[in-house]
């Protein structure tokens, strides 16, 4: 990304609406005097004498039990090194953001205004009462030492200070399967560490509690080899001197017949030469950011039998400390443990480890571009976006606190937590970020018909920036590079065609040969010659030509103009799959419970039977890209004849019987109203001999356009929900089309959904 179009894009960011990344939301009714007379006063007295009589209460009738302070003085920020606790503050909140999405936990974050440890110390001891644990954050060595080893010894609550340990844990799970995949024995492994910081000496001190040897580690900081000769060595180097080599022996000699080298320092440290000289199959975490300390692909090269791991997402093995630290917390607020042990740090280890070696979910490999991602040479670690990780890495490391004696709230029926915490996180937060992992890894080229729009152009910007597709714009070039400007949003390398105003003689063959070809498909529909080479100057138009002729691959238009208006275009050019006889549209609701697919919403108008399970067949194969099963309920005003002689009702009864008949195996049902479909107790309770009994309905199909239409207006506007769409379904080559306002990140995840769908093609 270029720098200055980041710099302008994060501080758009931070800024836009309302400042900052988070918000405090109430988890209880306010909607009347009776809600905030027990909310407040007088009703809060309550819980305030209960607590007063026991002080363990304060677990049952507050916020402590899932609320985790994030703290920094400011003195050790990213690699921007002591500016300040004002200057933390976005770090502080993104920190805080991460616990909440990841694993359901609400963070306040605490800047500090002191370097003075014992005033660090004091203060945050002071807030014991208020959180479940404590998150250190971004404090310079090696003051964070001694700060953390207080702080636990000192405080009743977990705290960990995650620069530490972090890396460590999600390294040392890493390093645990790459030794096991290579057929070594990390005691016996020649292990050579450059960098000497808090993350450097936390990883080493795990490596050793997984069995490595200290005689055979050889740690070096700026100013070398950290020997026993040497009179400058602070803070906690010293715990791994190591006279096994000469004092003056250098990083490359170092490396001669090494096992394995661990990267915290600097970008760009080694060469292919160090590395030839390291030991067959050997193991290399490079996980200096952004830079490693040495490229895959050089590695690689000097090293073909190697294992290479970094911190960087467009690498396979990337070392990632939100594999780690949200689920660690979760696991520790759920027994209500008093601190994070090494048990506990050890067991978060051998779960990750041990997740990476199970059969990778669908979702996983969706996101990821691979029909087969297996625990091997390239995947030693599990990917962020993995479901499992919240309930494999909470669950053992609340059963070793439990184990080592830690846990005040033992956790006594495993099952039911288990499902407590599969049920914490919807998909709502996942979804966009499966959907440009998938896009991704293959890219496609997306050309948009409306691009002389501030929003497109902002969302063409993210999507290049974050290698989701390659665009093409359509549009007046001047004015869009002006746009661009005023708005400093980098265009470069990405084509600009104008079709009114061909701008080269193969421009103008373009459009010559796309005239000619519309003349070809719509000449016995009222279209002569003259008027096909007028309408190829239409963007949707050429647009729609471009991905028909395999210039593009996808067709994102409509922000600007009237749903029918690009439609008509994409059906006179592309035209439906053979077989489909009415093309239809999606849209997908992110709600906490998932995603939830509603159709058809936007295109027809009358429908009888056989085509509403026509266009439930094409959502069902929209729902199945994202590797979700479809749970499939076809809903009007009625419950299974409950209101025999309604119109829908008996149109979805109709459509119902049709699906049953053709997929029996589906999960299908109806005809049933809204919340039936939404609420699996009632629909056990009520009605067992559902198909759908047992479980929660991710598919809605409307009886007609208005009542889809008008559903997910209301969700998407009165009920604030996040929607991606809409998708159309059932064309002969991708085409979507946006709607009027829609966000940047509607448009993103709409770009996502092209390419995902574009790679179906393929």
């Amino acid at each position: 990304m270029d720098k200055y179009s980041l710099k302008e894009a994060a501080l758009q960011y931070h800024a836009k609406g309302r400042p900052g990344k988070i918000e405090v939301i109430p988890t209880k009714e306010t909607a009347n005097q009776r809600d905030l007379s027990l909310a407040y006063s007088p009703g809060v007295a309550e819980p305030c004498l209960a607590i007063a009589d026991n002080v363990e209460d304060v677990y049952k009738y507050t916020a402590k039990g899932n609320l985790v302070a994030v703290i920094s003085n400011g003195t050790a920020v990213l690699g921007l090194g002591d500016i300040g606790p004002e200057a933390s503050k976005p770090v502080m909140e993104g920190k805080g953001l991460l616990f909440k999405i990841y694993a359901d936990i609400d963070c306040f974050d605490l800047e500090l205004n002191t370097k003075n440890v014992e005033e660090f110390i004091r203060t945050v001891k002071i807030l014991e009462p208020t959180f479940g644990g404590v998150n250190l954050e971004d404090i310079s060595a090696p003051d964070c030492f001694e700060i953390e080893e207080r702080l636990k010894k000192e405080l009743n609550i977990p705290v960990m200070h995650d620069d530490q340990h972090g890396t460590a844990i999600i390294s040392g799970a890493a390093l645990t399967n790459a030794i096991h995949i290579v057929g070594k024995e990390l005691s016996k492994a020649k292990i050579v560490v450059n960098g000497a910081g808090a993350s450097a000496i936390s990883c080493t001190r795990i490596y050793v509690s997984l069995g490595a040897k200290k005689e055979n580690i050889f740690m070096f900081d700026s100013k070398g080899l950290i020997h026993p000769s040497r009179t400058n060595l602070d803070g906690k180097k010293i715990e791994f001197v190591n006279d096994n080599l000469p004092a003056e022996t250098t990083l490359g000699e170092a490396l001669k017949g090494a096992d394995v080298f661990i990267g915290l320092s600097k970008g760009n440290v080694l060469d292919g030469t160090m590395v030839a000289g390291m030991a067959d199959n050997c193991i290399i975490f490079a996980m200096a950011n952004p830079t490693p300390e040495i490229s895959p692909e050089e590695a690689l090269k000097a090293k073909p039998d190697c294992i290479m791991a970094t911190g960087r997402s467009d690498y396979p093995n990337q070392v990632n400390n939100v594999l780690g630290f949200p689920f660690i917390f979760r696991g520790a607020l759920d027994v209500r443990a008093s601190e994070i042990n090494e048990a506990m740090k050890l067991a978060a280890v051998n779960a990750l480890a041990g997740l990476a070696r199970k059969t990778v979910p669908d979702i996983v490999n969706m996101a990821y571009g691979s029909v087969n991602l297996k625990y091997g040479k390239e995947y030693i670690i599990p990917k962020p976006v993995d479901p499992r990780l919240i309930t494999e890495v909470a669950m053992a490391v609340a059963k070793a606190a439990m184990d080592s004696g830690v846990a005040k709230s033992p956790i006594t029926d495993w099952e039911a937590y288990q499902l407590q915490l599969s049920n914490r996180l919807g998909q709502d937060n996942t979804l966009s970020r499966i959907i440009e992992t998938k896009a991704k890894q293959n890219r496609k080229r997306v050309v948009f018909a409306d691009a002389e729009n501030i929003s497109v152009l902002k969302a063409v910007q993210e999507v290049m920036e974050e290698r989701i597709a390659w665009p093409i714009l359509l549009g007046n070039k001047e004015r869009i590079l002006q746009m661009a400007d005023e708005q400093a949003i980098s265009l470069k390398g990405i084509p600009i065609i104008d079709p009114k105003l061909p701008a080269s003689e193969e421009e103008s063959a373009t459009l010559a040969k796309y005239g000619e070809l519309y003349y070809q498909k719509r000449n016995r529909k009222g279209v002569n010659l003259k008027e096909s080479g007028d309408i190829m100057t239409s963007r949707t138009y050429y647009g729609a030509m471009m991905v028909e002729t395999g210039a593009a691959d996808a067709l994102i238009g409509g922000l600007s103009k009237k749903y029918p208006a690009t439609v008509r275009p994409a059906l006179e050019v592309i035209g439906p799959k053979p077989g489909v006889k009415k093309v239809a549209s999606a849209h997908i609701i992110k709600t906490k419970y998932g995603p939830l697919f509603l159709a058809d919403t936007t295109i027809n108008h009358h429908l009888d039977s056989k085509d509403i399970a026509d266009i439930t067949e094409l959502v069902a194969r929209a729902v199945k890209i994202f590797n979700i099963e479809p749970k499939i309920a076809l809903v009007t005003y009625s419950n299974f004849g409950s209101v025999p002689d309604g119109e829908s009702a008996k149109l979805m009864r109709s459509a119902t019987a049709i699906l049953h008949e053709r997929h029996p195996e589906w999960i299908v049902d109806g005809e049933m109203q809204a919340q039936v479909a939404l609420n699996t107790e009632n629909l056990e309770s009520f009605y067992p001999f559902s198909k759908l009994a047992g479980h929660r309905a991710n598919t809605l199909i409307f009886p007609n356009l208005s009542s889809a239409n008008i559903a997910y207006n209301l969700l998407g506007e009165a009920a604030q929900m996040d929607v991606i769409g809409p998708i159309l379904l059932g064309m002969k080559k991708p085409v979507h089309i946006l709607q009027l306002g829609a966000s940047v990140r509607q448009i993103v995840d709409m770009v996502g959904i092209a390419a995902i769908d574009a790679q179906e093609f393929s």
